[in-house]
C-alpha cells in the first residue's frame, strides 16, 4: 500500500526561487508580509508547484507553473488568479486570491498568491484522522463529497461568479477532444496505436450538448480539502488553472474516470482516487456516484458513457505530459518516472469503456 505523503516538505532544490526578489515584489501589496519569510512547498502537487509563505503567524499560498517549457493554455496562472479573485464570492469552497505577477524576472514564472485554508487532502492513503481506510462510514462520506461537491459547483450562476464571460463554451465538447488529442501527439515519446484509436472514437461519438456551466476541469479528490472533524465536509477546492464554462458532464467523466471498480486496474493503480475498494470498503462504486450525481444535479445521463471514455483519455494525456518532461529531464522529481505507465493503463480504461 502507498504510503502517506507529507502535507509539507522542504523546498526541492530544483525547484527554489529567490525568496528576496520575492519579498521586494511583495513590498506593501499583503497584510504582514513585512515580517521574516519562511518558504515551505506543498508536496503532493505533480504539475503546477504550490509553495506556503509564512510570515510569523501569517500564511499565504504561492502557485506557479511546473518546470520546463509548457503550452501556451496550460497552466494559466494569469486564468487561475482571475477565476479565484471571483469565484469565491459565489462558491466559498474556493480559496481567495489576492495578487498576482506575470513578470518572470521575480521567481522564474508567472505566479500569484492566495489565502491559506486549513484541511486534510486524501491522496490515495486514507489518513489515520479519518480512520486509514477501515471506517466505512468516512470513506462513505468522502467519496460522497467528491460527488456532491461538484453537483455544487455546477449550480453555480458564471455571472453571479463574475465569470459569465469566462471561456468559449460553443463547440465546447469537440475542441476538448481535438485539443488534448494535439497534446497526446505533442507529448507522446513513441507511436501508440491505441491512442489514436481512442482519439478517433471520440471525435466519431461525441454527444451533442449545449448546457452551460462553470467547470474546473481536473475535478478529483486530493484536488479537495475537507474538515478535519467530518470528511464529508468539502473546506476548499484547488488547482483552478484549467476553470472554464461547458458541458458539465465533462467534469464528471473526468473524477470518475479514475473511480475504478475491482479489478479494473492493477493494484498498484488503486489509490486513485483512494486505495479503498468500492462499495465493501465504504467508497461508493462508480455506478452509484454516477447515479447520486444525476440525483444532486437533476442532469440526464443517458449518453454518459463517452465522457467517462474522454475523462480517461485526457486524464492519460496529463500523464504522459508529465512523464515526458521527466524523461527530457525538464523536471528531477522521481515520482514522475511510472507516470508513462499511468497512462497507458489509463489508455487502456478508455478502450475498455467504450
Amino acid at each position: 500500500m502507498a504510503e502517506l505523503t507529507p502535507e509539507l516538505i522542504d523546498v526541492r532544490p530544483d525547484e527554489r526561487f529567490d525568496n528576496g526578489a520575492l519579498l521586494a515584489w511583495l513590498d506593501g501589496r499583503l497584510p504582514g508580509s513585512d515580517h521574516p519569510l519562511e518558504v515551505r512547498q506543498f508536496a503532493r502537487g505533480k504539475a503546477n508547484l504550490t509553495y506556503l509563505l509564512r510570515f510569523g503567524d501569517t500564511e499565504y499560498v504561492l502557485r506557479r507553473p511546473p518546470l520546463g517549457p509548457v503550452a501556451p493554455s496550460a497552466h494559466d496562472m494569469g486564468r487561475e488568479f482571475r477565476v479565484l479573485s471571483r469565484l469565491w464570492q459565489a462558491f466559498p469552497k474556493a480559496a481567495r486570491a489576492y495578487e498576482y505577477c506575470d513578470d518572470p524576472s521575480v521567481i522564474g514564472a508567472p505566479f500569484f498568491i492566495m489565502e491559506r485554508r486549513h484541511g486534510v487532502v486524501v491522496q490515495g492513503v486514507i489518513p489515520p484522522v479519518f480512520g486509514s481506510g477501515a471506517d466505512r462510514l468516512a470513506n462513505r462520506k468522502l467519496s460522497t463529497a467528491v460527488v456532491d461537491t461538484l453537483a455544487e459547483l455546477h449550480a453555480v450562476d458564471p455571472g453571479a461568479a463574475g465569470l459569465d464571460d469566462l471561456g468559449h463554451p460553443e463547440g465546447f465538447v469537440r475542441r476538448q477532444v481535438e485539443g488534448w488529442t494535439g497534446r497526446w501527439h505533442d507529448a507522446k515519446h513513441e507511436d501508440n496505436a491505441l491512442a489514436d484509436e481512442v482519439a478517433l472514437w471520440l471525435l466519431a461519438e461525441q454527444p451533442e450538448s449545449d448546457e452551460v456551466s462553470l467547470l474546473h476541469n481536473d475535478w478529483r479528490l486530493d484536488n479537495m480539502a475537507v474538515s478535519e472533524d467530518d470528511p464529508g465536509e468539502c473546506v476548499a477546492v484547488y488547482d483552478w488553472d484549467m476553470c472554464t464554462r461547458g458541458d458539465p458532464l465533462v467534469d464528471l467523466g473526468t473524477v470518475m474516470s479514475i473511480w475504478f471498480d475491482p479489478g479494473e486496474v492493477p493494484p498498484a493503480f488503486r489509490d486513485m482516487p483512494t486505495s479503498v475498494p468500492p462499495n465493501d470498503g465504504g467508497f461508493m462504486t462508480r455506478a452509484e456516484a454516477i447515479h447520486r450525481y444525476a440525483d444532486r444535479s437533476g442532469r440526464d445521463l443517458t449518453e454518459f458513457s463517452w465522457y467517462e471514455v474522454f475523462g480517461a483519455f485526457k486524464l492519460a494525456v496529463v500523464l504522459q505530459q508529465i512523464y515526458i518532461r521527466w524523461q527530457r529531464g525538464q523536471t528531477k522529481d522521481d515520482r514522475f518516472a511510472r507516470m508513462g505507465v499511468g497512462a497507458q493503463v489509463l489508455l487502456e480504461v478508455a478502450a475498455a469503456r467504450r
